[in-house]
Parts: structure tokens; sequence; C-alpha cells
């Protein structure tokens, strides 16, 4: 049996950065229509991701965004993740257009400094009792 996670659009971001924090932070209160579900990758749905992305499960690096059997990773997962609140962040695929070899690297380098940057917490964000829902 497939795991509940793979029947949602799902952000998996690295539960202790502060960067990806705020992410999720502004990716819940952009999404009105409540699409997406979040995971950390350091929760089980969040290792059972990594592992379906052939990464390891200390991979914290890079958001994934799961949606459609499919799982997007680094700059494809922002974006995707965005066009799939509906609306006009459908827009943001127009971002795609830009070739990967040229987005990645940026993801990467911000990726690479986040929590010199932004700083890291101790533990995992844990969401609140009306978010609770939403979270793997």
């Amino acid at each position: 049996m497939a795991p509940e996670w793979q029947n949602h659009p799902v952000v998996f971001f690295d539960g202790v950065c502060n960067l990806c924090n705020g992410a999720v932070r502004a990716f819940l209160r952009l999404d009105r229509r409540q699409r997406l579900r979040f995971a950390s990758l350091q929760s089980e749905a969040g290792q059972q991701a990594l592992r379906a992305a052939g990464l390891g499960t200390r991979a914290f690096h890079s958001m994934l965004f799961h949606r459609g059997g499919r799982l997007f990773q680094h700059s494809d997962a922002v974006l995707e993740a965005a066009a799939a609140m509906g609306g006009p962040w459908r827009l943001a695929r127009a971002a795609r257009l830009v070739p990967r070899f040229l987005r990645d690297p940026l993801y990467r380098w911000v990726a690479r400094n986040r929590y010199k940057w932004f700083g890291k917490s101790e533990s995992c964000m844990v969401p609140t009792p009306g978010l609770k829902a939403r979270f793997f």
C-alpha cells in the first residue's frame, strides 16, 4: 500500500532550517484553497520521499515537491509547489523558461548557505493545532 502522502501535493522541507520554515509559513498563508500538504524531510514521510527520489536519508539540501506521482527537486520543487496553489500562482511555471542549468546553481548556492544566513533551530517546526491536518 502506498504511503498516505502520495495521495496529495506535498512540500517536503528541512524542518530545522529557518529559511525553509519561513517558506512553509508563506505557502500556508498564500495557499488559500489549502491544496498543499507539508512534511519535514526529517519525518517518516520525508524519509520515504528521500528514498523514493534516490537520495540519502540525510539529504536535507533540497526542498522536494510531490504531485501526481512525481517528485521535483531544487528550483523545480519551488516553482511547481507555487503553481499547485492555483490562481495567479500558476504563472510560477513561466520561470521554467529559464533553463534549469541557470536556476539550480542559484538554488544550490542559497541552500549551501541557508544556515549561515538564516540560522537553524534545534528541532523541527511543530504546527499549531489548526494547521496540524496539513502536515504529515
